[in-house]
């Protein structure tokens, strides 16, 4: 039997840093030996039931147990299927039935909120999985195999499932840690949520493979951020959440401002990404811990594909050039790499590269070619290699928060609403959350009244995510519209951009 590299990778450091701790959360203190057992009978309890080779959702606190659960089912060499929280149970449903899941797995807290939509399905409780009395077993998994799948928001509306493997998330692992200098003396504070491959593949699995402590936190928690930093080396979030960290700090008081400033300044590594950051967030959290956030240009389907250096500089509104193992490529409409002050889009391939979209051979095959994966993003060269970049090539898809957002999806279900005749969402800058989404909305005669307020926004919030729902509700009586009766959706967005 054989293993993937990151199957491999992990088991080593169970052997080599059995009691150095690997996950440390609010409720225990795990070593690599430990969770190896753990990891070892959550796999074999899996594998017991059938479900090698098949799908697996599970929704589990964030901490030790996420992590048992999610390196059990790849050790089972079945397919991880993450949800989150964050999801209200229709959009949980629909993960589950779309990715075929043939079982959940999850923790105490979360049973009852599966229980509307697991039907027949097995719902196995990770906490009676990792303490399994059957024999860890044989492990026969490889680099090609789906470890996990991810849904990203694309330019047709629901979601797509980027099939990543084993190899990707190792190799992913492997190019960062060396990039970054990870070792096992760091400790990385962790609360990025795992259903996206910034906390599960670019945080959580590079602290993890290079051996390092993970410091988990459930959820983002400002002022408990600041006073763990005390014990943290490596901090790793999006600009909403830096820009956060920042207000907390200017609102609390001068002594307590002191000692966080004390703790920041023992980082040795702060990282932004899923988004641009402000330079004027940037330079305060350089002021803070003595060094400008490093950012870098990562995606659901590619890892992480540019990087500013760990030694050398930084150049503030740039992703830094290509990551070392990865080809990075800015092509024209016309297929032509873009010259020194050209834009185009951005194009990679490397080892971090997905392997497609969950049953859509279609959209597989639209975001290839020849071998190289298009970003969507806009982006041009500057001096040295670095990458700028510049926005979405496509007009509904949004970056808020670290998240990518698809204006399309959201309309989709603002178009469920009875009182709704016709909805456009667009993104608008914003110092905090880098776009807002932004829904204009047409409404039924006389059904105006049903979509004033919060009304519409409260009513989404059962439907989707969140961080998905328009953070403003602007009521039009028509769009700009184009001669074949199109939404101009960049008239839109200055049209509701004047109206503030």
């Amino acid at each position: 039997m054989s293993s993937s590299p990151l199957i491999e990778r992990f088991e080593r450091l169970t052997r080599e840093r059995a009691e150095h701790l690997a996950i440390v959360d609010d409720r225990e203190r795990v070593s690599f030996r430990l969770l190896g057992q753990r990891v070892g009978h959550v796999a074999a309890e899996l594998r017991a039931r059938g479900l090698s080779g098949k799908r697996v959702a599970l929704l589990v606190t964030q901490g030790s147990r996420w992590v048992e659960s999610f390196l059990g089912i790849i050790a089972a060499d079945a397919i991880a299927v993450p949800l989150s929280h964050l999801h209200p149970e229709a959009e949980q449903s629909w993960f589950v039935r779309t990715s075929h899941a043939s079982a959940l797995v999850v923790s105490g807290e979360t049973r009852e909120r599966v229980a509307g939509y697991a039907g027949g399905l097995p719902v196995l409780l990770v906490e009676e999985l990792r303490d399994s009395q059957l024999g860890p077993g044989a492990i026969d998994t490889r680099a090609g195999d789906v470890a996990v799948i991810l849904y990203t928001s694309g330019t047709t509306g629901k979601p797509k499932g980027a099939l990543i493997s084993q190899g990707n998330l190792e190799a992913t692992a492997r190019l960062l840690g060396s990039a970054w200098k990870w070792s096992p003396d760091d400790v990385l504070l962790h609360c990025l949520p795992l259903h996206h491959l910034h906390g599960l593949g670019i945080a959580l699995l590079t602290a993890l493979l290079a051996g390092s402590t993970t410091r988990m936190l459930e959820k983002f928690d400002g002022p408990r951020l600041w006073d763990e930093m005390a014990h943290a080396t490596v901090l790793m979030g999006v600009p909403t959440m830096h820009k956060k960290l920042l207000d907390g700090f200017d609102a609390a008081d001068a002594s307590t401002q002191a000692r966080w400033a004390g703790h920041a300044a023992r980082l040795r590594l702060v990282t932004s990404g899923s988004a641009a950051l402000p330079t004027t967030v940037g330079e305060r959290l350089r002021a803070l811990t003595g060094q400008y956030p490093l950012e870098r240009f990562g995606m659901t389907e590619i890892g992480v594909g540019a990087s500013n250096p760990i030694e050398g500089p930084r150049v503030p509104g740039s992703c830094g050039p290509a990551l070392p193992g990865m080809q990075l490529r800015i092509v024209k409409e016309d297929g032509r790499d873009a010259g020194p002050t050209e834009s185009g889009e951005i194009w990679i391939r490397g080892p971090g590269v997905f392997l497609g979209y969950d049953e859509n051979p279609e959209a597989t095959r639209e975001a290839f070619s020849e071998g190289w994966f298009k970003s969507g993003d806009t982006a041009m060269f500057l001096d040295g290699g670095h990458v700028k970049i510049m926005g979405r090539t496509s007009v509904d898809i949004l970056k808020s928060g670290g998240y990518k957002l698809s204006a399309l999806e959201i309309e989709e279900v603002v178009r469920e609403h009875d009182a709704i005749a016709d909805v456009a969402v667009v993104g608008l800058p914003d110092e905090t959350w880098g776009e807002v989404a932004v829904a204009a909305v047409i409404a039924k005669p006389g059904r105006r009244a049903e979509l004033e307020g919060d009304a519409l926004r409260e009513w989404a919030k059962a439907r989707i995510a969140s961080y998905k729902v328009p953070k403003r509700v602007v009521l039009l009586d028509d769009f700009p519209r184009n001669p074949v009766g199109k939404v101009v959706k960049p008239e839109l967005a200055k049209l509701l951009a004047a109206r503030g």
